[in-house]
């Protein structure tokens, strides 16, 4: 059957068109005033449509249209906020650089508004808070990542509290993207080879303030039906399925870029999902310079970033040789490498072919830059992956760590930034990357801030209540039940909230331990404690549905009931009530497998308070005047005694410390020593673990020395690239032969302080000239284990030549007092070198 489609819009009174603008731009998201006009146009429709103002304008009446556009008070709202915008969209930026070259930031989701719903969990909102901020500090960014027909699975659970999941269709042409058309008027199409087969994918566009974002989508009737479902679920199917998702968003994504003539300089790789991308960008260097893909790798390697969310590493996406070799085996062919050799790219031993092929991996391989999401993160990334730089110590090897953060305006409550814009002023908002303005908090007075967060309480109890009618009626429940819902939890008593994906690590039912301690604190008649629990656990996750049932199963209980309960399908909204209205954010994972955790940053920016194990972000965030700490950071083998441990010290903290603390009331009824923590925790998570500072340091850590290096590569046309290819070709041909012998030192059995020592040794660069080869002293306090703990690096310079061998000698004072230890290596040297660790060219004494 045939069938000839076109598009209907809204008809919106020329007066009101800035509605379908502002509809269709998540600038929207994260400015309350903007929502405000959609609520005022029809609070009822706001309902119903789910909060999506780009469908809501085709469902107000024509009579509602015509009576706002002749109506003064609603004009000038509107007038308001157009101005607001256009503000925004001129005014000046952190960042003031030049715009030839765009960073691409690609994501296999984002979390932007719940209108848009291409996300599942924290990588996605961390994804789309990322581009929010670089539309405020006017980086040249654009996103990429693709338009999922079905999105993330909808929660519901059955009446034994079993989870289920429901796949609704997305209606993108009543949703904020919009497609890209080329200068004929046609939908811009790209093609990517999967097996022989010509895929092709639409690209539409999410405006997100300044910024862009890229989406690709294959349910196009150019595509059979097996290739029109590649983009029909985030994280659906088989792992067939993956690769052919993940060569769309890396291959694919690229192509995008280009047949939209976007001028992508430098590739961000937001975990390893699109890690393809670095071989698409070989391939082009190859074909358009006709370089060898050692070449090529070199010409894209110094401006590739790749970021890695995964600190276990059965979390690091791989796929088996049978995979690669179907869809990936003509491709080694085109490149000119043996297929062991195009294999070797994404194993950790490149000689075993046992091995899989692990995306993250690749991404490590073909990229300058590589980071985890908070400093422990970088920590257990630097040890997981050790292996690829042979000879390092884990120390050197180079991943870094930039703490992930929160877009504070997305995720403070509209009644918190009321207060923060009156009290900081208006430079709050029109700098957003200005981290001193959270200076200012001591100016909001205790009255003020705990009145808004009562009220915000308030709303949560009231979210609740009605999640859990509607539950209760979905399942037919009784009307006992219904009447319990109504009257389920205070919207006065001390509220602990858990929220977040239940993997099994993260321990969602920690606090469940010890059945009696917990009755207790939720019993007491004088100072009550309620919890609330939301979360989604994996389709395929068998023990996180498990504890989920276990939850429902205890809120149940007679003598809990309207004290616990567990709320249905988590999402943004849901997160923004209860990162806003709780008073206290419980984490319990086993560390260190929380690789960062933003939900409690959401919490701690709204003076919600954070009691966590010291893993992810709260590792380096805890202090004692923003919250609590479970343990000291203890990590152990036996998960049982963890466990045992862990919960006790939970149950102590909630006894003996927030309890009496919250309920800590002076003649004003006011908590002020809670307070004073409340305000503590809003002006350290606002400064400290904010997007604007995680993307301050991107840029400075990573984007602007990966632009200069573009820059750099094309301004001489490609030629360090290739001089680049040569020399390590050279390096790895003669590193074989480099030997480091007859390391002597002129240091007596005992020293004094400050007194110096000449180390010299005899090298051979194995026909490597001194200019081509780094010798360096590796040099500090040796611990008892015969280890040279945080070593001094200091360059050795070549004397003499004797046969093969060159003198290399320095002369460093004794800095550090007890038992110093010396060791000498070779590393290469290059000009066009962006870092001196290339895998296996590492040599020591």
């Amino acid at each position: 059957m045939k069938i000839i489609s076109h598009t209907v819009k809204p008809k919106i009174p020329e007066n009101l068109a800035f509605l379908d603008e502002i509809a269709h731009n998540l600038w929207l998201s994260w400015n309350f005033d903007a929502i405000m006009l959609f609520m005022r146009l029809d609070y009822d429709v706001w309902l119903q449509s789910n909060q999506n103002p780009a469908k809501m304008l085709g469902m107000v009446s024509q009579e509602r249209y015509d009576e706002l556009g002749q109506d003064d008070s609603y004009l000038a709202a509107l007038k308001e906020v157009a101005e607001k915008f256009e503000r925004y969209k001129k005014g000046e930026t952190w960042y003031k650089g030049p715009r030839d070259g765009i960073v691409a930031y690609f994501s296999m989701e984002y979390g932007l508004d719940v209108s848009l719903p291409t996300y599942s969990g924290g990588l996605g909102i961390l994804s789309g808070d990322h581009m929010k901020t670089a539309s405020d500090m006017g980086l040249p960014l654009v996103g990429v990542g693709l338009l999922y027909r079905q999105g993330y699975f909808k929660q519901y659970l059955n009446p034994d509290g079993f989870q289920q999941e429901s796949y609704p269709e997305n209606d993108w042409y009543n949703m904020p993207v919009h497609r890209c058309f080329d200068a004929a008027g046609k939908p811009v199409l790209i093609s990517v080879d999967m097996a022989g087969r010509t895929v092709a994918a639409q690209i539409w566009e999410v405006k997100v303030g300044r910024s862009s974002l890229f989406l690709l989508d294959t349910n196009i009737e150019e595509n059979g039906p097996e290739d029109r479902t590649i983009t029909a679920a985030l994280y659906g199917g088989d792992k067939e399925t993956r690769i052919k998702q993940e060569i769309l968003l890396g291959v694919g994504g690229i192509r995008a870029l280009r047949a939209l003539g976007v001028p992508v300089a430098v590739t961000h790789m937001n975990e390893g999902h699109s890690a393809f991308l670095a071989l698409e960008r070989i391939r082009e260097h190859m074909a358009l310079r006709k370089f060898s893909f050692a070449e090529a790798a070199q010409a894209v390697w110094p401006t590739n970033i790749f970021t890695t969310h995964t600190p276990v590493p059965a979390g690091n996406e791989r796929f088996g040789i049978d995979l690669m070799e179907k869809y990936f085996r003509g491709q080694a062919q085109a490149f000119g490498l043996e297929w062991r050799d195009f294999l070797a790219l994404g194993r950790e031993r490149a000689d075993d072919d046992s091995e899989s092929f692990c995306m993250t991996v690749l991404a490590l391989r073909l990229s300058a830059y590589a980071n985890g999401v908070a400093k422990l993160h970088g920590e257990v990334s630097r040890k997981m992956w050790a292996g690829l730089w042979p000879g390092l110590s884990e120390a050197e090897v180079p991943i870094s760590s930039v703490t992930n953060g929160v877009h504070p305006r997305t995720w403070a409550s509209h009644n918190m930034l009321e207060l923060l814009d009156r009290y900081f002023g208006p430079r709050f908002y029109e700098e957003p990357a200005n981290l001193e303005m959270w200076e200012r908090m001591d100016r909001i007075s205790d009255e003020e801030l705990w009145r808004s967060h009562e009220r915000r309480r308030e709303r949560l109890v009231v979210l609740a209540r009605d999640r859990l009618k509607k539950s209760y009626k979905r399942i037919g429940a009784s009307d006992m039940a219904m009447r319990r819902a109504d009257d389920a939890l205070s919207p006065y008593a001390l509220t602990v909230s858990f929220a977040r994906r239940f993997a099994t690590y993260k321990r969602g039912n920690l606090l469940l331990r010890d059945p009696d301690r917990l009755l207790r604190l939720l019993s007491d008649p004088k100072r009550p404690m309620q919890v609330i629990f939301a979360g989604k656990a994996h389709p395929h996750d068998l023990p996180g549905k498990e504890i989920i049932k276990e939850l429902v199963h205890f809120s149940r209980r007679e003598e809990v009931q309207s004290r616990i309960v567990f709320l249905e399908d988590y999402d943004m909204t849901m997160s923004r009530y209860l990162t806003a209205g709780s008073d206290v954010w419980l984490n319990t994972p086993r560390r260190p497998l929380e690789a960062s955790g933003t939900s409690g940053m959401k919490a701690g920016v709204n003076g919600v308070l954070n009691c966590s194990v010291l893993d992810g972000w709260w590792a380096e965030g805890y202090r004692p005047e923003i919250g609590w700490a479970i343990g000291s950071g203890e990590e152990y083998k036996d998960e049982a005694l963890q466990d045992q441990i862990e919960s006790e010290a939970l149950y102590d903290l909630l006894e003996r410390e927030i309890v009496p603390l919250f309920y800590q009331r002076g003649r004003d009824n006011l908590p002020r020593e809670w307070i004073k923590k409340m305000k503590a925790s809003i002006r350290c998570v606002g400064q400290e673990f904010s997007t604007h500072r995680m993307l301050q340091e991107y840029s400075e850590l990573f984007y602007l020395p990966a632009l200069e290096n573009w820059r750099r590569l094309e301004k001489g046309g490609y030629a360090d690239a290739k001089a680049l290819a040569a020399y390590l070709a050279k390096a790895r041909a003669a590193w074989h032969s480099v030997s480091v012998s007859e390391l002597r030192a002129d240091a007596q059995p005992v020293m004094e302080l400050g007194a110096p020592v000449t180390v010299s040794a005899a090298v051979d660069l194995g026909g490597l000239e001194p200019s081509e080869a780094r010798v360096e002293l590796y040099h500090g306090e040796l611990s008892s284990q015969g280890e040279i703990l945080e070593a001094e690096l200091t360059e050795m310079e070549p004397g003499s030549r004797s046969g093969r061998s060159w003198e290399y000698r320095v002369t460093v004072p004794c800095r550090r007092t007890g038992q110093n230890g010396y060791a000498v290596r070779v590393l290469p040297r290059h000009e066009a070198l962006v870092s001196p660790f290339v895998p296996g060219l590492v040599r020591w004494a």
